[in-house]
C-alpha cells in the first residue's frame, strides 16, 4: 500500500496543531480523512470511516482521554494507533502503555518522524 492508499484519522483538539498535522499528513501523501477533537467522537469515527491508522492526541475533549479512546478502539476495531503528546512524565507513558500504541511521538516533532513512525507502525502497508 502507497502513502495515498493510507487512510489516516487524526484526533486533535488543538485547531492550529491539528491543522499542522494535517498538512503534514498531506505533504507526506497520506490520505487524511478528518481531524476531531474528542475521544466520544474519535470512537464513533473509527467505527464509520474504518482508517488504516489513527493519530490520537492525550489530552482531548470530552469525557473520555484519548488513552481511553485509543483502548475502545482498539479493542473494537483493531485499528492501529500512534499517540502524538506534550506528556512524557511517567503516569502518563503507564497509562498509555494500556491501550497498546504502534506509536509514541512527543510534540513538537518533525515530518520525518511522524512518517517513520506511520511507516514502522503499519509495516510493509505503508511502503
Amino acid at each position: 500500500m502507497i502513502a495515498t492508499e493510507v487512510k489516516i484519522l487524526v484526533v486533535e483538539d488543538e485547531n492550529i496543531v491539528a491543522m499542522d498535522i494535517k498538512c503534514m499528513l498531506m505533504k507526506l501523501g497520506y490520505d487524511v480523512l478528518g481531524v476531531v477533537s474528542n475521544g466520544e467522537h474519535a470512537v464513533k469515527q473509527a467505527e464509520i470511516m474504518s482508517p488504516d491508522l489513527i493519530l490520537m492526541d492525550i489530552i482531548i475533549k470530552g469525557s473520555i482521554d484519548g488513552i481511553e479512546a485509543a483502548c475502545r478502539i482498539r479493542t473494537k476495531f483493531k485499528i492501529p494507533i500512534i499517540f502524538l503528546t506534550a506528556h512524557s512524565d511517567q503516569k502518563t507513558r503507564q497509562r498509555a502503555k494500556m491501550a497498546e500504541p504502534n506509536g509514541y511521538l512527543l510534540k513538537p516533532f518533525h515530518e520525518a518522524e511522524l512518517d517513520q513512525v506511520i511507516k514502522l507502525s503499519l509495516g510493509p502497508k505503508a511502503n
